[in-house]
């Protein structure tokens, strides 16, 4: 009868280490899925903030915010946070009216792309903590995701000249 109990407890903690298992492969699975997400996102705002810049240049302001918006707009995948930061650079050297259609346009893009870079931060912190568990590691439950990278541009919310509300 002894025996009997020592193999119920045996059961019983092989079943929950079993379901604490599962629950943390899910759990790793969900934050990789949710960060790759969170990264084609912010790709997607980074695009659309560029082409706001670009049709904001075309229309109002010189070669420099244009090419700048090209080259973030055509830049690979290494080159991007380079691009996207001097993209920011021209656009804060620039006086931007949120009256103006073009100006609002990239105005709300560069806020829309604050919050998705925001999401997109704290989405990767949270992947990698967990991908950076032992338990995680040794069971490798992360293999089938390449680690996730942070997106690191300067903050590319602009600063409205100090007489116009925001709105």
């Amino acid at each position: 009868m002894p025996h009997l109990w020592a193999v119920l407890v045996a059961v019983v903690v092989a079943g929950l280490t079993g379901v604490y298992l599962a629950w943390t492969a899910g759990r790793v699975e969900r934050l990789q899925t949710r960060a790759a997400a969170a990264a084609r996102a912010l790709d997607a705002h980074l695009l659309r903030r560029a082409a706001a810049a670009a049709v904001l240049a075309e229309k109002r302001y010189g070669v420099e915010l244009y090419a700048a918006a090209r080259i973030a707009l055509d830049a690979v995948p290494e080159e991007r946070e380079a691009a996207e930061n001097d993209l920011t650079r021209q656009l804060r050297a620039v006086r931007l009216d949120p009256a103006d259609p073009a100006c609002g346009a990239v105005i709300a893009a560069s806020r829309r792309l604050a919050l998705s870079r925001q999401v997109h931060t704290d989405l990767v912190r949270d992947a990698r903590a967990a991908r950076s568990r032992p338990l995680v590691r040794v069971c490798r439950m992360g293999r089938r995701h390449p680690w996730p990278r942070y997106f690191d541009i300067d903050d590319p919310t602009l600063a409205l000249p100090a007489d116009v509300p925001a709105g």
